[in-house]
């Protein structure tokens, strides 16, 4: 039987796995619950499995009964501090914890394809690493896992790297999407502190309003990312927090802001890294305050290779149809700690849409959302091409 119709056949169990999951959501690295459930999939199959030491992760190596390479398979686990309001029979029974990524189905479609791997062991020609992966929102679980020795787990380096990750919106459900190069961003914070002098507000002229200072530090960032950065090589800086003072009629002692910086290249993010402290520092001093401006590198570029993003799209195509497979012309301002996996190990990050039947791809809430939902169908596709990748690699050598 074709990997994709037994894929089909453990649709019910793949989507128990992912419903439960879902119902008991939990954040960052620590995922007893979600760990729990994954052993318990896992039982009983021929795999040698690893439980992390420091964070809650999942390693198990699958040996084929033939010699081979090694291919490496990530799901990730960890949930969002979101107040889910889709109103799902399996929504979470956690207060402001969710689901609304959709790791959920990544790890149980992984789950399913270490069912139809190890149920074609003896002819595997070679051996499938399944790294169950806490934290990528924001935790580098990654980085974790791959110094517990995730990528010597099976004794020796894997030729190849797949992660898939499901979307929301578009594209459409079924559709499989990536391409080679950059594939999504990468992601750094920034935090701002700008120090000035309380006083009255009736008299600014005897404090040092840092508010100002502030705002202007906010929309000078904007303009810096329009004069200082190739329009070819974009960079996006967003902030998303803003805090000062305390009421209307007191001018604070400081003023605080948050932002995230997005860029596609070393050159660019190593200009970030240099120039916002410095226009921070400048427009602090001209107005008679000190600021500190703290860049902290997170994820780097996810950068996919050639051979191995063009391998993927091809065995979509052969396994789904030409239609159901794309390779997107940009790169997504999204960012991943799969992106460290894949400094290692030459490989491909996938998008698989999973946009539900009575929502329009193009309107549809995006992952994050506290009303993204996602649609089951999905997660058979999902769980044969894992497999997919993971055979048809190995029996390449």
């Amino acid at each position: 039987m074709a990997v994709r119709d037994e894929a089909a056949k453990l649709a019910d169990e793949i989507a128990d796995l992912r419903h439960a999951i879902h119902t008991e959501p939990e954040i960052g690295l620590d995922l007893p619950k979600t760990q729990r459930k994954v052993l318990d999939a896992l039982a009983g199959l021929p795999l040698e499995v690893s439980p992390g030491q420091a964070v809650s992760s999942v390693t198990a190596v699958l040996r084929g009964g033939r010699p081979g390479p090694v291919v490496l398979l990530r799901g990730d686990m960890d949930a969002l501090p979101v107040t889910e309001q889709t109103g799902l029979p399996y929504a979470s029974a956690i207060p402001g914890v969710m689901h609304a990524c959709g790791h959920d189905l990544h790890t149980a479609m992984l789950a399913g394809a270490a069912r139809l791997l190890c149920a074609r062991q003896a002819e595997l020609p070679g051996t499938v690493i399944f790294m169950f992966q806490p934290g990528e929102e924001g935790y580098a679980g990654a980085r974790y896992m791959i110094s517990e020795g995730v990528l010597d787990a099976a004794g020796e380096r894997p030729v190849a790297a797949y992660a898939l990750h499901v979307t929301a919106n578009k594209p459409p459900c079924g559709v499989f999407s990536t391409r080679p190069g950059p594939m999504l961003a990468a992601a750094d914070q920034i935090t701002v502190t700008v120090h000035g002098r309380g006083g009255h507000a009736s008299q600014p002229h005897r404090s040092a309003d840092p508010i100002p200072a502030a705002c202007e530090m906010v929309l000078a960032l904007q303009t810096m990312v329009t004069r200082k950065f190739d329009v070819f090589d974009p960079v996006v800086i967003t902030v998303g927090s803003f805090h000062a003072g305390t009421t209307d009629n007191v001018i604070p002692d400081q003023a605080r802001f948050l932002a995230t910086a997005r860029s596609y290249s070393p050159a660019s993010r190593a200009l970030l890294a240099e120039a916002v402290p410095r226009l921070i520092a400048q427009i602090a001093a001209a107005h008679g305050l000190t600021a500190e401006a703290e860049y902290a590198a997170e994820y780097p570029v996810t950068v996919n290779d050639a051979a191995e993003a063009a391998f993927a799209l091809q065995t979509v195509t052969e396994v789904f149809g030409p239609d159901r497979g794309e390779q997107a012309q940009c790169p997504i301002t999204g960012a991943e700690d799969f992106s460290l996996v894949l400094q290692e190990v030459p490989g491909a990050f996938v998008f698989l849409g999973a946009c539900p039947p009575d929502r329009d791809p193009e309107t549809a809430p995006t992952n994050h959302s506290p009303i993204a939902t996602f649609d089951d169908a999905a997660l058979a596709e999902g769980t044969a091409l894992y497999a997919e990748l993971a055979l048809r690699r190995l029996a390449r050598g």
